[in-house]
């Protein structure tokens, strides 16, 4: 039975998989966007989201634990100096799989797999969607007299001072 053999070996031994997952890995971290087949990024996501996420934390045994997996210097070090900076305040999800068709040869699906946070078109599309999100009627009805309230409050404390105002020029 296949209980807990859940990841997909992409017709590779151990070793190969490894090697070939470090690299794509190491390609993703300096290129931030690779294209690759679907499966592949599948399996790329699983791989190099923990070790997207040890660099949260910059410390001796993180850079250790991740060059174990990675065996490059360059890689460690952006992966921990830049990309660490922009993914700070993320709970995961660093990466994006965008579907790209099939390839002509064989017929595989291909797609491309970015971080996040480097796609400045998908950013921006982001940004002007929470601009246009709407609230329910039940917040609105709720919201509106305590809006109604602290509008009043505020209306009542510059009137008196107004009057006070005219008075001052008045004496003089």
């Amino acid at each position: 039975m296949r209980h807990n053999k859940k990841f997909n070996h992409l017709g590779r031994k151990k070793q190969h998989r490894a090697s070939l997952l470090a690299n794509m890995t190491i390609s993703l971290i300096f290129h931030k966007r690779i294209h690759t087949t679907v499966a592949k990024a599948k399996a790329l996501r699983i791989y190099a989201e923990p070790l997207i996420n040890r660099a949260k934390e910059d410390t001796m045994a993180n850079r250790r634990l991740v060059f174990s997996y990675l065996q490059n210097k360059e890689a460690i070090k952006i992966l921990f100096q830049e990309i660490a900076e922009k993914i700070g305040n993320r709970p995961g999800g660093y990466t994006r799989i965008l579907k790209t068709g099939n390839r002509l040869g064989d017929n595989a699906q291909t797609c491309f797999i970015e971080l996040v946070d480097y796609n400045e078109a998908m950013l921006k599309d982001s940004k002007e969607a929470k601009a246009k999100t709407r609230r329910s009627r039940r917040k609105s009805t709720a919201a509106a007299p305590a809006a109604e309230a602290a509008e009043a409050a505020p209306a009542a404390e510059v009137a008196p001072e107004a009057p006070a105002q005219e008075s001052e020029p008045a004496a003089e």
